[in-house]
């Protein structure tokens, strides 16, 4: 795959879609809610899941059916710690019995572990490189709320070169066309150039 990986659509319409790229308008929107932690986790992974869990859930980054991608990290991160607890019992470099010298196989497992931690880590929000890139969802009619009021209107210039503006249901005067800079104002405009 070339460039970033893409972000996810609610990042896309919580920064207001800088690119213009299309997104998927009928994407599903997950539950909220709090995964429960896996059983397939020794110690340090549960532990770990634990330390992340509400966090995540409360920064609205994990759903409930994120488990899996958060259980792999919790994971590798129990695999980490155990390769780590490993290396302290016994040499990085070992001598094989043909005389050869190599590396551990416990670092070999540490160091691929902290590969996927680190691949997790940036799907997750983790780090805070991959915190700058991430955009959290804002409070508002986002991810299926009600808004408050849509208005189109038909946006033409008149005989004397003014911007007017009239609803598009017809019903009322045409006005001049000022732009609103009201964040909460909303307007959705068509301006025969669809």
């Amino acid at each position: 795959m070339r460039g970033p990986a893409p972000k996810p659509t609610a990042w896309r319409r919580a920064e207001g879609n800088r690119g213009k790229r299309a997104w998927n308008h009928d994407e599903p929107i997950p539950p909220e809610g709090i995964p429960d932690c896996p059983p397939h986790l020794n110690e340090a992974g549960r532990e770990e899941w634990y330390r992340l869990v509400d966090a995540l859930v409360e920064m609205r980054v994990v759903t409930i059916v994120d488990r899996a991608v958060l259980a792999a990290y919790c994971q590798a991160y129990g695999r980490w710690v155990e390769a780590e607890e490993k290396l302290k019992e016994t040499p990085v470099l070992i001598r094989t019995p043909s005389g050869y010298v190599q590396q551990s196989p416990w670092l070999t497992i540490s160091n691929r572990q902290m590969e996927l931690m680190g691949r997790y880590m940036a799907e997750l929000g983790l780090t805070p490189a991959s915190r700058s890139r991430i955009v959290a969802l804002r409070n508002g009619p986002l991810n299926g709320e009600p808004v408050p009021k849509v208005e189109f209107v038909v946006i033409y210039e008149d005989k004397e070169g003014r911007k007017m503006e009239k609803p598009l249901s017809g019903d009322g005067p045409a006005i001049p066309h000022e732009p609103s800079d009201d964040p909460d104002q909303k307007r959705y405009l068509i301006d025969g150039r669809l």
